[in-house]
């Protein structure tokens, strides 16, 4: 695995829990984290066998099968590239570039590795919620019918102090974009995976609130402790958008770090001309759904716990009612990989996936520079 931040933590939990819980087709061994600062003592504490500092190093060992990357967005296509033509299977966290053309340069990598039998997937985890996932196979069965509406929104609160510091998801070289990548792909991704659709166009703004914050003095989890010097905000902190689906359907969508009150809101709404899904990740282990074909008398939003055996993933974990966490989307995300290559196949979300999501992030930034014109995704 390279990088050992917050992300490192998290891919290290899965790797290590799901192997315990799954029927691995093949045996997992935690070998090398890689990091450039003190990987160590990460290596100790989350069960890697060894640290490193060079990832060019690792990439060339024939002990290592897959490469996992964690790092910042400005690293994802150099270290994917050479690991991929390297023979090594590839995990990479999303957005799955900071641009296009890296985006272009890995899609293009993973495809020519996959005529060799060499796997690559981008780690949108939250499709791997069982309510997710579940709400996927719903819509897939007609339940919802015709999809007509959506609207997605992922909300976070951790930037509402203008005196947070500046670390490195809000600077453009190193992050790409703010709110609109860091987890406006997510709701991107994830609309895309439950309807089964794709957003063509796309009619968005961007709005960064905060200018300068203080330098970062010292990173703990998302943001950290702030120093004397201060330092310009070159990413977005908030985006607004609206997308039209490969079906005709709007879709509304919006990303922020502003939104008071919300720690980690990544909320779906799909109304269909049968019935409705709605998914809150504040609340990940339900999942509502309106039965339009009910009589009107007995209509209305339902809760379903998706904690059932029957529901995707749940069965390898507790009795039903047992809740699962964030964490948990991990070692599911493990555990299909090494199935998709032990099994020889294509895991999805795949690089092209990830490029077209990287590609609708550009459409959104291209239609805010042009005062919200509505501006085609690139095929």
């Amino acid at each position: 695995m390279v990088g050992h931040g917050f992300m490192g933590a998290a891919h290290s939990q899965g790797w290590r829990v799901a192997p315990r819980f799954f029927d691995f087709p093949r045996p997992i061994d935690m070998a090398v984290l890689v990091g450039r600062h003190d990987p160590d003592s990460s290596a100790r504490r989350w069960g890697w066998g060894e640290a490193a500092t060079d990832w060019r190093d690792v990439v060339a060992r024939d002990d290592i099968d897959i490469i996992d990357i964690v790092t910042p967005g400005d690293t994802h296509a150099e270290i994917a590239v050479a690991a991929l033509a390297a023979g090594k299977h590839v995990l990479c966290e999303k957005p799955l570039a900071n641009t296009v053309a890296e985006a272009e340069e890995m899609a293009a990598a993973a495809e020519r590795a996959a005529s060799v039998g060499v796997r690559a997937m981008v780690g949108f985890t939250y499709r791997r919620v069982p309510a997710a996932t579940f709400a996927r196979d719903l819509v897939a069965a007609g339940r919802i019918g015709d999809i007509r509406q959506v609207r997605a929104e992922y909300l976070q609160d951790w930037l509402t102090d203008a005196e947070a510091p500046l670390t490195w998801r809000l600077k453009k070289d190193l992050a790409g974009s703010g709110a609109l990548g860091d987890i406006g792909a997510h709701a991107v991704d994830l609309t895309e995976y439950i309807t089964g659709q794709r957003v063509q166009t796309v009619s968005g703004i961007l709005e960064t609130l905060v200018a300068e914050r203080p330098l970062l003095a010292e990173g703990v989890g998302l943001s950290g402790t702030a120093a004397g010097e201060r330092g310009a905000v070159t990413v977005d902190d908030v985006a607004l958008f609206t997308g039209r689906l490969s079906s005709g359907a709007l879709a509304s969508f919006e990303a922020t770090r502003f939104r008071t009150g919300r720690k980690n809101a990544l909320r779906i709404e799909i109304s269909g001309s049968l019935g409705a899904i709605a998914f809150d990740l504040e609340r990940l282990n339900e999942l509502e759904f309106y039965d339009g074909t009910l009589p009107g008398t007995e209509q209305g939003f339902r809760r379903i716990l998706v904690t059932e055996p029957q529901h995707p993933y749940a069965g390898a974990w507790w009795p039903t009612g047992h809740a699962l966490g964030y964490e948990h989307g991990f070692s599911h995300q493990a555990y299909d990989f090494v199935t998709a290559i032990a099994t020889g196949t294509p895991p999805r979300p795949s690089f092209a996936d990830g490029l077209h999501v990287q590609r609708v992030l550009d459409a959104v930034e291209r239609s805010s520079e042009a005062s919200s014109a509505w501006t085609a995704v690139e095929n």
